[in-house]
């Protein structure tokens, strides 16, 4: 993680920020979070999920992935959908500089970087851009044309704007377009849960892919927040200990429902209709269905 970004007091009077304000608030709270993510490099060029953005902004799926079309449609950057990689087209040179010297010791820097990052569509015109002003000397190609794709006739996008509006209609928390809802799912309950270190393995695909047969995957990442929401599944209980696994969340429908609910804001609290007591009674005989230790943390891999 960097210690610090640049960030000027003109973006905001700026080209940039004007391109960006036009397209809507999102667009802007995205852009500025592209310049200063935790997981941002001196390169603009870094690994980036989509439901980060949406947790870390505190916009929701819907807000984050409008917000970076338009941040895309403003010329602000581009986004590797498959390999979830963002690029900052102008990141590295105020960052770092329009140009350096061949003897800067940065130059070096920035090849090592540029050689670790995950394979996208970007690298090459990364290199392109880039390679003279920072004298790179290796260029990686993860078979993307050199030119940048041509921009879709007025019908087109009329098109591709209605889908995604009925999308939305659809699903105000996340969108139906994402490449596969069961990784895009997981990577939330990941991040609501901090538990960056979980593996997707076969039985939570398994979980996952069942609940959606019923259920949206908006509907899904709302029972895991609400999870998130209900005090007693996240500890605070007699046993100190942690109920907040996918194979509890998505255990059958009255599990979902019940924590859709809390999402709303109906969770209850310690001290509420029941009593703590009667409480760990009724999680306890719901866990005692799979047999699984009272004592351990179900489903979470501490971080």
């Amino acid at each position: 993680m960097r210690d610090y970004a640049k960030v000027s007091p003109k973006f905001w009077i700026g080209k940039t920020g004007k391109a960006l304000r036009k397209q809507g608030m999102e667009s802007l709270v995205v852009g500025m979070y592209l310049m200063s993510a935790p997981t941002s490099n001196m390169l603009g060029l870094y690994y980036l999920s989509i439901v980060t953005i949406a947790h870390e902004t505190g916009l929701g799926m819907e807000g984050a992935s409008k917000g970076l079309r338009g941040a895309i449609e403003a010329g602000f950057c581009a986004y590797d959908h498959e390999a979830e990689v963002v690029w900052v087209y102008e990141m590295a040179a105020y960052q770092i500089a329009d140009q350096l010297k061949p003897d800067d010791k940065r130059c070096i820097g920035i090849q090592n970087d540029y050689n670790d990052l995950p394979e996208s569509e970007h690298l090459r015109r990364f290199y392109e851009k880039y390679a003279a002003f920072f004298h790179m000397k290796n260029m990686r190609d993860f078979g993307s044309p050199s030119e940048a794709p041509c921009k879709p006739l007025r019908s087109q996008e009329q098109e591709q704007e209605q889908e995604q509006e009925q999308e939305q209609k659809k699903n105000p928390l996340v969108e139906q377009a994402q490449l596969d809802p069961v990784k895009t799912i997981f990577a939330f309950w990941q991040k609501v849960m901090d538990s960056p270190k979980s593996a997707l393995d076969s039985k939570r695909k398994r979980l996952i892919a069942k609940a959606l047969k019923n259920y949206s995957p908006a509907d899904i990442c709302r029972a895991i927040r609400g999870c998130s929401k209900t005090p007693h599944n996240m500890g605070q209980n007699d046993r100190n200990t942690k109920f907040n696994g996918l194979d509890l969340i998505l255990r059958d429908a009255d599990h979902i429902d019940r924590f859709i609910r809390n999402d709303a804001g109906q969770a209850r609290a310690s001290a509420g209709s029941e009593t703590i007591e009667q409480t760990n009674e009724r999680v306890m005989r719901e866990l005692l269905g799979t047999a699984t230790p009272a004592g351990d943390i179900i489903d979470m891999v501490p971080a």
